[in-house]
């Protein structure tokens, strides 16, 4: 394959970078450039620390969290309140109300949303525990800290018909997240503040 770069391995590692999501052809090849005035163990450091990544990453099997072991370090936490669970739709949005340091309950990690347009159903996601926690008996409120979207507001109404048979409190974030935005992408303040003043859902699709 023609390039414009002098070195086929400096063209491997800028192809490489731009497969990652936000990194173009300029940002992956000063990534390169950078990595090549740094001492070799940095590049080495970094390099075993994707592979660790990949290899030895687990999720969580309460939670489906990502991990280093069987049980997060949220799910086997005492201090945490284990009656109140927030359902998220990804890792991202569970780190996101993470740092705002307003919410001591645990989570659930979904692994996406409802989007008929993109053929995500139901059964795609993690939503049969959802179901199984909340007829546990364990729990007191569920949280639908989903996406101000379409696609979050039909999940939200999917997992409130299948969660009101069990008597629990069922509430979402307060909409101070702007309509269309993603939970990872809203400011700290904004997301604490909403988790806050959540409300009750009131089953209504949209």
């Amino acid at each position: 394959m023609e390039n414009n770069y002098s070195s086929v391995l400096l063209h491997n590692v800028v192809e490489n970078f731009t497969r990652l999501p936000g990194i173009g052809q300029k940002t992956a090849l000063r990534l390169a450039l950078h990595l090549l005035k740094q001492p070799p163990e940095m590049a080495a450091a970094l390099g075993e620390s994707v592979i660790k990544l990949r290899s030895e990453i687990q999720y969580c099997k309460v939670c489906n969290n990502i991990s280093d072991r069987e049980t997060c370090d949220i799910c086997s936490n005492p201090k945490r309140d284990h009656s109140t669970l927030c359902i998220v739709e990804d890792i991202r949005d569970m780190l996101a109300i993470e740092n705002t340091g307003q919410f001591k309950g645990v989570y659930h990690v979904l692994g996406g949303i409802i989007s008929p347009v993109e053929g995500i159903g139901p059964s795609d996601l993690s939503i049969a525990p959802v179901i199984d926690k909340a007829g546990s008996g364990d729990f007191k409120e569920i949280i639908m800290a989903l996406p101000a979207t379409v696609e979050g507001d039909t999940t939200n109404f999917y997992l409130f018909k299948m969660l009101q048979k069990f008597g629990l409190n069922i509430s979402v974030i307060a909409r101070g997240i702007p309509v269309g935005d993603e939970l990872d992408y809203t400011d700290e303040i904004t997301l604490g503040r909403s988790i806050l003043m959540r409300q009750p859902y009131q089953g209504n699709k949209g």
